[in-house]
């Protein structure tokens, strides 16, 4: 059986085509993709390429589906189930997986990077990594776990607590997804976006206000976003690395005097973790975080050359794809 596809053979190109459908392992188990979200990792993956992409590929880690086979040693998910897929498989034994931190594992494999992923009719992956979509919760919907269970690890990095002020720097779709699970955490988000469209969806503030926070997380790829947040920090407050520089723009001038008399934290935050995918089902399927107006665009999967010019230009928020 073969299956329609978008699959990247070399940076900077891609293609619409047919390809094999993979019959499950033992312990695996084949969606049938409902819907795809397309991010700006997306982009970035397909015209740049990314320190875990391994080619040829079928790019897509933002995935919602229906489980239409399983390997025989799969148990605990059932013919029919629509299920969120956590992109991620871990081993489950080394010192990062043992100490709840598996996005980090030592053998780590994501779907789209170094296995096939969602930009496709099916998709087969471990048993292990679909997570149940909570009964009532629609595709569309659910397929923002995958996004908002990187903003939960980030935010559970900085060690978020009820009433702290967050400055978020951006308002794009990772930017606004921070701002409302820290608001739903019950901590105070303010966002800084200096456009001027994303900034009054979000209510959000052109410039930085005159204030420091308790965290401090950069959502944008700007150097100087990042240099603004570190000055805004209140005495033990946590800045989280939550974007990625270009190589060549990726060093700064860090005042560790500060750090030192301030007792302040600069905290990484890569991807996320199984139970942040759980945590975040949760918080969608209990309207905690609401995102139905972040859709800006359904489109067709062979229409991805549009949606990537969409994304690579800031003109949608979130785009979701269909094969």
């Amino acid at each position: 059986m073969k299956m329609k596809c978008v699959q990247v053979t070399e940076i900077g190109k891609f293609q619409l085509t047919q390809t094999p459908l993979q019959k499950p392992g033992e312990h695996d188990v084949v969606i049938e993709v409902a819907v795809t979200g397309l991010c700006r990792t997306d982009l970035k993956l397909i015209q740049v390429g990314h320190r875990d992409l391994i080619l040829p590929r079928i790019p897509g880690e933002e995935v919602v589906g229906t489980v239409i086979e399983a390997g025989m040693g799969v148990s605990g998910v059932q013919i029919g189930d629509l299920v969120y897929v956590y992109p991620g498989s871990w081993c489950g034994q080394c010192t990062s997986c043992i100490n709840g931190a598996e996005n980090l594992c030592r053998k780590m494999e994501i779907m789209g990077f170094h296995r096939n992923g969602g930009f496709a009719e099916y998709v087969t992956v471990p048993a292990k990594s679909v997570i149940p979509v909570p009964e009532g919760l629609q595709p569309d919907i659910a397929v923002f776990a995958e996004p908002l269970s990187c903003c939960l690890n980030a935010l559970e990095l900085a060690g978020i607590r009820e009433e702290m002020t967050v400055g978020i720097w951006g308002a794009g779709p990772a930017g606004t997804l921070l701002s409302r699970a820290a608001a739903a955490l019950g901590a105070q988000p303010i966002s800084i976006e200096p456009d001027q469209r994303r900034c009054a969806l979000i209510k959000g503030n052109l410039s930085c206000p005159d204030r420091n926070f308790d965290i401090c997380v950069v959502a944008v790829g700007l150097k100087q976003a990042y240099q603004e947040a570190i000055d805004k920090l209140k005495p033990r407050g946590h800045l989280v690395v939550f974007s990625g520089l270009p190589p060549a723009d990726d060093r700064l001038k860090i005042n560790f005097n500060q750090l030192h008399y301030m007792e302040q934290t600069i905290v990484g935050a890569y991807g996320c973790c199984y139970r942040h995918g759980v945590q975040a089902l949760d918080l969608l399927s209990n309207r905690a975080v609401n995102v139905e107006d972040m859709i800006s665009h359904r489109m067709p999967l062979y229409d991805l050359s549009t949606a990537l010019e969409l994304v690579k230009h800031r003109k949608g928020m979130k785009i979701l794809l269909y094969p």
